[in-house]
């Protein structure tokens, strides 16, 4: 067998070496047979005396080394792969829940391609519960549960709201109007 060695962290080249073997078909019996065979293993019908492959393949066209480009060749790539794709997906997820709180009623709409309604008299709203990390707090974001009577679901939870004291002080507020 040949044998290449290449040092990757040197050449950053994924190196593959082959040593081919093409199949013949032995005169004898048809059956398809080895090049590097002395004899047929079927019929035992002597080959080496044939004078080498007698198919379409030329006699020194067999491959010693098939080479590829390294993946460190690709780095820019998968860099800017993994700079793009995390605003594209935060994008999508913004863009698929919104809250809208009106006067006598708040409603959740969620989904970008499919979508989702729900809609809560403040009035059915038993509480409003905020959830901030030591980041969200320094951020003034933070996630907002609202619990109510009226839906089989016991709450719905909206993540990443700014001033979210803001928002439920004006829910609590429309809950006092109705």
């Amino acid at each position: 067998m040949l044998g290449i060695e290449v040092d990757l962290a040197v050449a950053f080249w994924d190196v593959h070496s082959y040593q081919t073997m093409a199949l013949i078909a032995c005169p004898e019996c048809g059956k398809q047979v080895s090049t590097a065979a002395k004899a047929c293993p079927g019929c035992g019908f002597p080959l080496a005396e044939q004078g080498g492959p007698t198919g379409n393949a030329p006699a020194g066209d067999e491959l010693l080394a098939e080479v590829r480009p390294s993946w460190w060749n690709y780095f820019w790539h998968w860099v800017f792969f993994f700079l793009i794709v995390p605003p594209l997906v935060a994008w999508y997820r913004r863009a698929s829940i919104v809250l809208r709180v009106f006067s006598g009623r708040i409603t959740i709409e969620r989904g970008v391609f499919s979508k989702c309604y729900q809609d809560y008299l403040p009035r059915d709203i038993r509480s409003i519960d905020i959830d901030q990390s030591l980041l969200a707090r320094m951020a003034n974001i933070g996630d907002i549960t609202i619990s109510t009577a009226a839906t089989t679901e016991a709450s719905e939870k909206i993540e990443g709201i700014p001033d979210p004291k803001a928002i439920r002080e004006l829910i609590l507020r429309q809950r006092g109007n109705a």
